[in-house]
């Protein structure tokens, strides 16, 4: 379990991996390149259902314990993440069905009858049975589905109730099976510091109109608090949209009682029979050298159907580092903590020019290619954002992602990111404008909403959220490029293409001189950078 640490490229350092899409490449950086490394991946729990009961028994914060909490007769709700976390998918029983059988087993204990199960998707797409029953195991799934056990659905009159009402004088609805509980047990998983809690479960179990307010541009770009950005302090963590939805989850809070059981995993990123992905590559025997070399050749060999389904079969071996229970807050508050102890990287000041990699899964991809705009959001919003303090590269500085930038999207997974990227990015870029002139009509759409609810859609409005998120960045920055990406795609994007890492520094030399401090953030697996 070794920290990371900060290597300067010098004529003895080898080439390094980098991720590009669905490829991989070893590159050889400029000398005095400062080349961010991630810790190694953290050990486990002794013993999953161990913790897992001892969390139930000894909350954190006011709580009491949940079988306290229980009683014959009540309402009892239960919420579980989709699965959007963790990315890549856990290998395996998943953690989230062990939670869920031991309370189930207490509420079976003290009586209680009345339960159901919602996954928490919120505007994400809804999940296919085999894809519930992965998250929640075998044994509850039988039991619970489809009856008691759903998918929430953000557009069903029927399943959502008003609990009060936004600024901009808007119902805020959601899931009626949650509101009229006595109790609700969230349950999730959590992989990145930010990311999930009280906001995660609102945006989880609301309605479009709920989430409006919080997944504006306008409020993006306050809860970044860059300097280029926004007003505010300084970020904390990564994730984004804490803030205003926890004005939401004051409402929800409000409306029912929650216990909250959240698991944090380690950062493996694949499975353990592939160690070269953790490790430093001089650090490499003979057998990772000619895996990372066969890996990036095989995946070039394979067509794209094939390579699409090797990527979406790959699950990452996670080791269970924590379980917590309890308060919302106070659990979140551990879990995050918990993960950025795991992943902080001390860096010593900002650099000019941040080169990344983008990796071949993502929250969002489900079954279907990484395209553009979650490549563009995957960069400039979850590793950009992933720092604390202040970002690696400093304000007006460059980007450089590793990404073939291609216009390929999932049919049946994203029918509103192809017309939001023909149509809407097309006509413009910028995040404002987008939102005033095209969201109302792709969150109404008819045909939009009936896939989201009857098949495995994105809702309509989806790739709108994701392309705000990348608002802060693209205000901060001053120039952002991608090296492999097509010229014409990233055009459309606001983006400049580049073919190789050299082309790709000729062209931000304009705005960062000949001789810039250059920084690499060697992920995955995930990491948070605190510049000194």
């Amino acid at each position: 379990m070794r920290p990371g640490f900060v290597l300067e490229v010098d004529e003895r350092t080898p080439p390094l991996l980098v991720h590009s899409g669905d490829g991989v490449l070893l590159e050889r950086f400029p000398l005095g390149t400062r080349v961010v490394y991630p810790p190694q991946p953290w050990g486990g729990v002794d013993g999953v259902e161990a913790a897992i009961g001892a969390a139930l028994a000894a909350p954190v914060g006011d709580a009491a314990p949940l079988a306290s909490l229980l009683r014959a007769g009540m309402r009892l709700a239960i919420s579980v993440q989709d699965v959007t976390v963790p990315s890549p998918r856990m290998r395996g029983r998943d953690v989230r069905g062990r939670i869920l059988e031991q309370v189930l087993s207490l509420a079976a204990a003290a009586g209680v009858d009345e339960v159901s199960l919602v996954v928490a998707g919120g505007l994400n797409r809804r999940l296919s049975a085999a894809e519930v029953a992965g998250v929640v195991g075998e044994r509850v799934f039988r039991s619970f589905w489809p009856d008691r056990l759903r998918c929430h659905d953000a557009e069903d009159p029927a399943g959502l109730v008003e609990v009060g009402t936004a600024e901009s004088g808007e119902a805020l609805g959601v899931a009626r099976v949650v509101a009229e509980a006595d109790l609700l047990v969230a349950v999730e998983v959590v992989q990145a510091p930010g990311v999930g809690g009280a906001a995660g479960l609102v945006q989880g179990l609301s309605s479009y109109a709920s989430l409006r307010g919080v997944r504006s541009v306008a409020a993006v770009m306050r809860e970044a608090a860059l300097p280029g950005a926004a007003a505010g302090g300084p970020r904390d963590a990564a994730g984004g949209g804490v803030s205003a939805a926890g004005r939401l989850g004051a409402v929800l809070g409000a409306a029912v009682p929650v216990f909250a059981v959240a698991a944090t995993v380690n950062a493996a990123v694949g499975p353990a029979a592939s160690p070269f992905l953790t490790r430093r590559e001089w650090e490499w025997s003979l057998a990772d050298q000619a895996m990372a070399v066969g890996v990036g050749r095989g995946m070039d060999l394979l067509g794209g159907r094939v390579r699409r389904r090797a990527l979406r079969e790959l699950a990452a071996d996670y080791a269970i580092t924590s379980v917590t229970a309890g308060e919302i807050s106070a659990v979140s508050a551990a879990a995050w903590a918990r993960v950025s102890e795991q992943q902080r990287v001390e860096v010593p000041g900002q650099a000019d020019v941040l080169v990344v990699g983008s990796a071949p899964f993502g929250p969002y991809h489900g079954s279907g290619p990484a395209d553009p705009v979650l490549a563009a959001h995957a960069a400039l919003s979850e590793v950009f954002g992933a720092y604390r303090g202040v970002p690696v590269v400093r304000e007006n500085g460059a980007m450089i992602v590793y990404h073939p930038m291609a216009a390929r999207f999932s049919q049946l997974h994203q029918p509103s990111y192809v017309d939001f990227y023909e149509e809407v990015l097309a006509e413009s870029s910028e995040p404002a404008t987008i939102e005033a002139k095209f969201e109302r009509q792709y969150a109404t759409d008819p045909w939009y909403t009936s896939l989201y609810r009857t098949s495995l859609a994105l809702h309509g409005v989806h790739p709108f959220h994701r392309w705000y998120e990348t608002a802060p960045a693209r205000a901060y920055l001053g120039e952002v490029v991608f090296v492999g990406g097509d010229r014409a795609v990233c055009a459309r994007l606001g983006f400049r293409a580049a073919s190789t890492l050299a082309d790709a520094l000729e062209i931000v030399s304009g705005s960062v001189g000949r001789d810039p401090s250059i920084a690499y953030v060697h992920s995955p697996p995930r990491l948070v950078a605190q510049v000194r």
